[in-house]
This record gives C-alpha cells, structure tokens and sequence, in this order.
C-alpha cells in the first residue's frame, strides 16, 4: 500500500486499519496532482487553500450535474444530465476536465503534469466535444470567471491591493534587535534563506480578508476576534514569558510536534496538509467517489474560509510575533534558549530553521490553529464522529532546526480525535516559538466557527437546499 507523504520523508502517516484501500478515486487522484505543484510553488497558505477549494469546488459542480438532488455553486441545476447518463464514467470524464482547467489555471507551471494524468486517464486535455467533457468545462469556467474577480487578486500575482506598509523596520535576525518603532506591531525579518540569499519577505497577502468566502460569513466571524494584546500590558508580557520558557524546555517529542505541523517552504502547507490528512479518513472509510467529492468540496472551501478569516484578524491586529517581542523585552537580559545556551534576550530565536525564522505576516491569530479546527470540523461533520485513530512516525534527526540531532529516537505522534490533531497543530506553533497562547486558542475557536459555517453551506448544495 502506498503511504502518502506528509513531511519529506521526516514522517510517515499510518492509517487506523490495515486493509489494502481501494484505488485512489478521481477526486483523490486530482488532489495529489495539485498538492505536488503546491510542494514545488510559492503560493502561501491562504492561496494553497484558495486553490485546493477552487479545485475541488470545480470538481463538485460537474459532478453535481449526475446527481438527483445537488446543486452546483454558480450553475445551479442548470447542468443536470439525466439519470441514465449517472454512471461512473461520467462523472469520472466530467470531473477530470474540471479538475484539470482549474489546475492549470491555479499552476500553469504544471500543466505538463497535468496534461500528463489526464492522458494516463484516456483523456486528450485538448478536446471537450463528449457530453461529460463539456460539462466539466462549463462547470469550472463558471467557477474560475467567479473567482477571478474575488478579491484575491490572482490575475495580479496575488500582490497586495491595499497599500500595507510596515510601521517598524525590518529586523536582522542574526544580529541584536536595533530600532523598533511600535513593539505591538509586526516586524519584517531579515535572512538568509533556503538558497543562501539575504531576503526580507513582505507581510503576505495582506488583503486577503477581502477575499469572497465560500459561507459569506468569514469576515464577519474574524471581526469578532477579541484583540491582541498590547505592549505595556501584563498580558504582553505574561505571553513572551512563557515562550521563553517553553521553547527552553522543549522535549525531543515537543521538538517533533514543531516540525511536522511546521508545513513551511517546499511542503504542502497548512490546508494540504488537511488534504492528505483527510485522505486517510477516505482509505479507512473505503469512500466512492461521491463522497470524496463531498468530503473534498467542504473541507477545501472550509479552510479557504478560515484562511480569510485568520488573514482578515492578522491583517486588522498587525500585532508583533514573539521574535520581536522577546528581543525587546529581555534586551540586556540574559535567558536560556531552546539548545540550553544562555543567551543576550536581544538575540532569541524561535525553534524554526535559520532559512525560515518566523513565517512573513503577523501573528494574531494563529494560521495553523484556524486552518486546522475548521477542518477537523468539518471532518468531524462529515464522518459523523470526531474518531480519527491515525497516527504519524517522526524520524530520528529529521528535524530541519536540528539535523540528525533531534530527534534522538523516532517519535510516534497519534490522535484520536480530529480535535486531538487541530489542538496539536495549534500547539505546535507555541513549541516553535512562532505565537502566543491567545493567537493560537482564538484561531482554534474562530476556526471551529467557520468551519460550521462552511459545512452548512456545502451540505446546502449537495442537498439540493442552495439558492
């Protein structure tokens, strides 16, 4: 059986049950061939997520026209084949065109690949002239002319329609902190990354709260966030204080948590993460291909939902990370770090990699904590119970902060809740020194949120209940 790849070959991802699952249906076969050009892109978390529901929303409305009841999401039932034409087949051929127009137009740098699957399918990508062809077509070019007016900015590059500028200058990570104008506010970092270039990313994707969710009610929950703490306050200094301590007693296990939820450069991200995650509930729950593309269509669109609402709460907030917070606070004093040095607080780094310190957007709240209550919600939703029963092997010295140092022994993470997993992914992001307490807990709550709201509206449309 092949086990999908979660983390670089740093872990491996082991189902509950150990039946061989039955081959990868259409819907899953698309969502690996798009999680690969995401590993290899440069879209961030709210656009991987945008693209995966993009995607598989494409998906859903061809497959939508060979059934009884659902509807598409900008078609409606104006698409509806009759029952004879309910085959498999169709659906398949239908949903494969879809799958692949939005593919290629979400990557153009993969259309080799995908025009690739498509002819392993017996499909020619070039020719739409079959009934189920043209109705994957016309299902997702609804869907694309939609989203290319979303307030994503796609056609631009996804680059910034709101004129954000930093209030503080950037920071040098490898030397002391310096000049700081607002230590409630967020600081762009300096390094040197992956590739050995000195680079100072801009916050990402700062209009992204604009974004049109697939519920409508993003935005409006994001909105209701309690605010991050300020500097002068108790609380400002309570949540550096335990970072401090945290990540300076980090375990080998603390440190394995940290590095497989950490889903930065060159993975999946936080939402394909989720993707192959759910991959697993299909192979124990041995889906058809109807109910991945339903589990698929909710899931994706629920964490492009909570992927505006966490951008629209960091974007209003622009509050500090602990980088900078720590660095300011403990300026002059001495404090014991994550490798047990005692160190000038002006030189505190977070458990992450030296080519990625501290993701490029402000902290409040916690991405990876939204992200991923809105999918185990909808999971949750979806299965009709929150058992997971999965588990994931972190190997010895694959961590990418530590190499062939941590950990010392292989580690085995498991949960058994889809809740238990969230909560985890949640925490991570404190073990790495990367968010506080609040914006972890309140992206785990707002997630919860808009992943209901998210299954509501999808269980609408495969309900025939959409307007």
């Amino acid at each position: 059986m092949k086990v999908p790849s979660l983390l670089i070959a740093a872990t491996m991802l082991v189902p509950t049950h150990a039946a061989t699952p039955p081959p990868p249906n259409m819907a899953l076969r698309w969502n690996d061939a798009l999680l690969q050009s995401v590993r290899t892109g440069t879209l961030g978390p709210p656009q991987v997520a945008r693209a995966l529901a993009i995607m598989h929303t494409c998906a859903y409305d061809a497959w939508a026209a060979y059934d009884t009841v659902a509807v598409g999401t900008r078609l409606g039932a104006s698409l509806r084949r009759p029952p004879a034409e309910h085959t498999r087949a169709n659906k398949n051929e239908a949903i494969s065109y879809a799958a692949h127009a939005a593919a290629v137009d979400l990557y153009p740098a993969g259309r080799a690949s995908f025009d690739a699957l498509m002819r392993e399918l017996g499909y020619d990508p070039a020719d739409t002239s079959s009934t189920a062809a043209g109705i994957g077509a016309r299902a997702c070019s609804a869907v694309l002319t939609y989203r290319h007016t979303d307030g994503s900015n796609q056609l631009g590059g996804y680059a910034d329609t709101t004129g954000y500028q930093p209030v503080n200058t950037p920071m040098k990570v490898s030397q002391p902190l310096a000049a700081l104008n607002d230590p409630s506010r967020w600081q762009p970092l300096t390094f040197v990354n992956k590739a050995g270039v000195e680079v100072t990313p801009p916050f990402l994707a700062p209009h992204w709260g604009g974004v049109a969710s697939f519920s409508g009610q993003a935005r409006d929950l994001a909105d209701a966030v309690p605010r991050a703490a300020l500097y002068g306050s108790a609380e400002y200094q309570q949540q550096a204080a335990e970072i401090v301590q945290t990540t300076a007693a980090l375990t080998d296990r603390h440190k394995a948590i940290s590095g497989y939820w950490s889903d930065g450069p060159s993975s999946e991200t936080p939402p394909g993460h989720w993707s192959l995650l759910a991959r697993t509930v299909s192979q124990r729950d041995r889906h058809t291909l109807d109910q991945d593309v339903k589990m698929y269509f909710a899931l994706s669109n629920a964490v492009m939902d909570a992927g505006i609402a966490s951008w629209e709460t960091k974007r209003d907030n622009d509050s500090a990370r602990p980088i900078t917070a720590i660095r300011h606070l403990y300026k002059g004093t001495t404090i014991r770090t994550w490798d047990g040095r005692d160190i000038d607080g002006a030189t505190w780094t977070p458990y992450q990699p030296s080519t990625f310190p501290t993701p490029p957007f402000g902290e409040h709240v916690s991405g990876h904590s939204t992200f991923s209550a809105a999918a185990a919600r909808v999971l949750k939703r979806f299965t009709g119970s929150d058992y997971f029963g999965a588990s994931a092997v972190v190997a010895k010295g694959s961590s990418t902060v530590e190499p062939g140092v941590s950990p010392a022994q292989d580690v085995t993470l498991r949960w058994h809740t889809f809740t238990e997993a969230a909560d985890q992914a949640g925490q991570s992001r404190r073990y790495g020194g990367i968010h506080f307490r609040d914006g972890d807990l309140r992206g785990r709550a707002l997630g919860a949120e808009v992943g209901q709201a998210a299954w509501d509206r999808a269980s609408a449309y495969w309900s025939g209940a959409a307007s």
